[in-house]
């Protein structure tokens, strides 16, 4: 409805890939061919487009990446092409904060840091300063006893 399965349709066509049913109206577009992005699959609107084969992505040890990229599917529903900006912030903030674009990014975190593929990354050592800074008490300031 918002037009970004449309993009996702669009991007599997023009990029060589094969379009299959997923599950739960999640489409699967197959055999990806492009270098950008490098991940082995990815979301746009309700199409989760992998290099893989769409049985890869749907059978076996790997249905918690499959969930994964469905919630990234619930996120275009919910904001639209909203979505690709929001995104793109929250990938900053991560790579801002710990070096990984999915750390810290709200939407992979929502969508399950480990589905995806990330791990929890610490803050930079820079900030982890500034935050134990912030959390201690200050010097001077009356304690209640």
């Amino acid at each position: 409805m918002n037009g970004t399965t449309g993009v996702g349709l669009a991007v599997a066509v023009l990029s060589g890939a094969r379009v299959r049913r997923g599950r739960d109206g999640i489409l699967v577009a197959e055999g990806y061919r492009r270098r950008v992005p490098p991940a082995h699959c990815f979301t746009i609107g309700s199409v989760v487009i992998t290099r893989r084969s769409a049985e890869w992505l749907l059978h076996g040890d790997r249905a918690g990446l499959f969930a994964h990229e469905a919630r990234h599917a619930g996120q275009y529903a919910a904001l639209g092409p909203v979505f690709w900006p929001a995104y793109w912030v929250a990938c900053g903030y991560s790579w801002a904060t710990t070096g990984c674009y999915g750390s810290r990014n709200v939407f992979e975190r929502h969508a399950g840091l480990s589905g995806g593929g990330y791990v929890e990354s610490p803050l930079r050592p820079a900030l982890r300063r500034v935050t134990r800074q912030a959390e201690s008490p200050r010097r001077g300031t009356p304690t209640s006893r």
